[in-house]
């Protein structure tokens, strides 16, 4: 900030950076509005996790499916708001990306799960995948906390 801006600033009570931190503030409500919103959808509809006529669900959702979900997306929206701040550091794209997928296996049909069954059979997917798709939403939820708490740590630097 130049000295000039600085004295502007001031005279003015600071009207300027109250101006631009509302400004960013509703930008990164439309951010998490927008990233939280098309995560809840991108999951629960196909999942089933949001009742729906294009997909069926042949094991009936856990509870547990439904709280990876309300974090992943709560996550996600954290996430996306930070693009509107302008002192974070570059996105991990895998870590996002992988948190994403991981949330996805974790929440879904374990024998709607093609790739499951294929594997390892109806019985296999059950047998095996079943117990393991909570330890994938906690997996999920992990990459995705870092994630955030990376991308915000040059805020909390200053």
């Amino acid at each position: 900030m130049s000295v000039s801006s600085r004295a502007v600033g001031e005279e003015t009570g600071g009207v300027e950076f109250a101006l631009r931190s509302r400004q960013t503030l509703g930008v990164a409500s439309l951010y998490a509005l927008g990233g939280g919103l098309s995560t809840l959808l991108l999951i629960g509809i196909p999942t089933v996790l949001l009742p729906n006529p294009w997909f069926g669900r042949a094991i009936p959702p856990r509870p547990l499916d439904y709280v990876f979900l309300v974090l992943t997306v709560a996550l996600v929206a954290a996430l996306a708001a930070t693009y509107a701040l302008p002192l974070t550091c570059p996105t991990r794209e895998r870590a996002l990306t992988a948190g994403g997928l991981l949330s996805f296996f974790a929440v879904g049909c374990p024998v709607c799960n093609k790739l499951a069954v294929l594997a390892l059979g109806w019985s296999g997917a059950m047998t095996y995948f079943a117990p393991l798709q909570p330890l994938l939403g906690l997996a999920s939820v992990v990459l995705l906390a870092v994630t955030l708490v990376a991308r915000l740590h040059p805020l909390f630097r200053r």
